[in-house]
């Protein structure tokens, strides 16, 4: 019994960093890079925006809520709302 519980706990350490933590952030556009589609917040934030996403209406100064999600050490939005 004690050998599946240590198991099970050595399982559930190994899966932890495989879920990604979500957040959500509101802010000010600094800049919009179309080329590698990030967009940086004015306080330095940096989110990668899927394809998805449009970046259309995205434009410098804008305010926004932006959800998103940490993936391989990247802000990978999975939502943004104009204000």
């Amino acid at each position: 019994m004690t050998r599946l519980l240590r198991f099970a706990f050595v399982v559930v350490l190994l899966a932890v960093p495989a879920i990604a933590l979500s957040a959500e952030i509101q802010g000010k556009v600094k800049t919009v890079d179309t080329g590698d589609r990030v967009v940086t917040l004015e306080d330095g934030t940096r989110i990668s925006i899927p394809d998805g996403i449009a970046l259309d209406s995205l434009k410098e100064g804008a305010e926004v809520t932006v959800s998103y999600e940490e993936l391989d050490g990247k802000n990978q939005a999975t939502n943004i709302e104009m204000k």
